[in-house]
């Protein structure tokens, strides 16, 4: 099978549009698509760091092919949502506007699936209002802080000259950082559609704001574990085991604290890492859609 393409990130911006939410900051307007048939089951995507749900664009035809109503968006400080410069970023606020967005669009119950920052995201979404998720499938990411393995130039945006470096970050460096996280090779036009969703209105200056999720993670560690494993409904780990931030260590311990959740390893060869649906995104909607018709 020829593997589906990502569309440039102007195509993929002009299927949406942006919508203004209010979280606990005020008012922020963020990047929304929605696809399929509008009276299909209701399927949210959560993208991860620090990319957007540009991530997304091959999967969502797929869903939206099956007659799924599929909601994407851009979280705050990604993509093309606002991006304020000095906000104290935080995975709650990210939260309360997924909970705004779903209301404005009139979303009530919905699945859930949730890739790399999402899971932080999905997390706390879960612990809120666990009966709202109807289904959840997980996607590499840190849902265990202890587990979770950043690499170099993420430790150091988390540090204290994180802000510093920030301004040093290059196109190159995006791509030698990403060729280190992969499993598959990536086309260098997909990469670059990445980058540009980073570094759109100056967003890559924000990465050490938005990297203070590692330390929320912490915080709140006994709530979003809580919320993990003490789900109940159908649940999914697709995941890449090739990843070195989250990959097959991560899956050890989901196997022993939740044995009746689904675990598929996409395996290969070759292996995939930490972005499944960038990578492989085939695979990653043939078993979604059949999770989500299960």
């Amino acid at each position: 099978m020829a593997r589906t393409a990502m569309p440039t990130g102007d195509r993929w911006t002009a299927g949406g549009s942006r919508t203004t939410v209010d979280g606990r900051t005020g008012r922020h307007t963020l990047f929304v698509r929605q696809d399929g048939p509008a009276d299909g089951p209701p399927v949210t995507l959560v993208h991860g760091f620090p990319t957007s749900s540009h991530d997304w664009s091959p999967t969502v035809p797929r869903l939206a092919a099956h007659g799924y109503r599929v909601t994407t968006f851009d979280l705050l400080g990604f993509g093309h949502s606002d991006k304020p410069r000095r906000h104290t970023y935080s995975v709650l606020e990210q939260a309360d506007l997924v909970e705004a967005l779903w209301s404005g669009l009139g979303i009530g119950d919905t699945a859930l699936v949730a890739h790399d920052y999402g899971v932080s995201v999905a997390q706390e979404l879960l612990a809120r209002d666990p009966a709202r998720i109807t289904r959840m499938a997980w996607l590499n990411g840190g849902l265990y802080p202890d587990l979770h393995r950043p690499v170099r130039v993420q430790r150091l945006l988390h540090g204290p000259f994180g802000p510093l470096l920030a301004h040093a970050v290059t196109e190159r460096g995006f791509r030698t950082t990403m060729r280190q996280v992969l499993g598959r090779p990536v086309p260098p036009e997909d990469l670059h559609a990445m980058w540009e969703s980073v570094r759109r209105d100056g967003g890559r200056l924000l990465a050490p704001r938005l990297l203070r999720y590692i330390d929320e993670r912490r915080t709140h560690e006994a709530r979003w574990v809580g919320a993990l494993e003490g789900y109940r409904g159908p649940t999914l780990f697709l995941w890449g085991p090739a990843d070195p931030i989250s990959g097959a260590h991560v899956l050890d311990r989901v196997r022993r604290r939740m044995p009746s959740a689904t675990v598929t390893e996409l395996t290969g060869p070759p292996a995939v890492g930490h972005y499944p649906q960038v990578e492989a995104p085939d695979e990653v909607a043939a078993h979604l859609l059949g999770f989500l018709a299960a």
